[in-house]
């Protein structure tokens, strides 16, 4: 078998066992968000940024509902991380957003955040104050979604099937989540232009 071959029965293997009753709860709960007037903040780092940054354009242009992402603003997160470390990156950054009770908090992350090994600790900063602010938190996972997953009011959690492709199949499937989120009929107000 080539590694494409490997890969791609990899990805057939954790489509069949995604959690399609986790992906309808967040479906619901973004629902709840868009009714209530409130936002949703996505939070990821590396390419899960990056994934935010997409989802953020989604969700605004097809869902119609009001989101940002922290790290499209680069002069502010460099800035935050020079003058006050990584950690309270996302979570200050909320505070200055009057993060509150009618927003929702959209975590894409491969492990969750682990402040013990001190791997996103800003994620599980972020995490803590919309708990502690009565915002809902809600995540595309990998592994076993680390402090994301403990706290969440729902979380998808890629399957792992292979530990090596664990960082690529997480990051593919948020993409594949969302997009599906985006098309919900709960959700959906705009067409795609194609």
């Amino acid at each position: 078998m080539t590694y494409t071959q490997r890969h791609l029965q990899e990805t057939a293997e954790i489509l069949q066992r995604l959690d399609t009753v986790a992906i309808e709860k967040i479906a619901a709960i973004l629902a709840d968000t868009k009714a209530a007037s409130g936002r949703v903040f996505f939070l990821g780092v590396g390419g899960s940024a990056a994934n935010c940054s997409h989802a953020v354009n989604d969700f605004r242009k097809l869902a119609g509902i009001e989101c940002y992402a922290p790290t499209d603003n680069v002069s502010e997160l460099t800035a935050r991380i020079n003058d006050d470390g990584w950690e309270s990156t996302f979570v200050e950054w909320l505070k200055v957003s009057r993060l509150n009770d009618q927003d929702t908090v959209f975590i894409l992350s491969v492990g969750g955040g682990d402040v013990d090994r001190n791997v996103s600790p800003n994620l599980v900063a972020a995490a803590r104050h919309a708990k502690l602010v009565g915002a809902r938190v809600i995540g595309i996972l990998g592994r076993n979604g680390g402090y994301t997953a403990q706290i969440a009011d729902a979380a998808v959690i890629v399957p792992t099937v292979n530990p090596l492709t664990v960082t690529p199949h997480s990051e593919a499937f948020q993409a594949v989540i969302w997009h599906l989120l985006v098309s919900h009929p709960l959700l959906k107000v705009n067409d795609t232009k194609w």
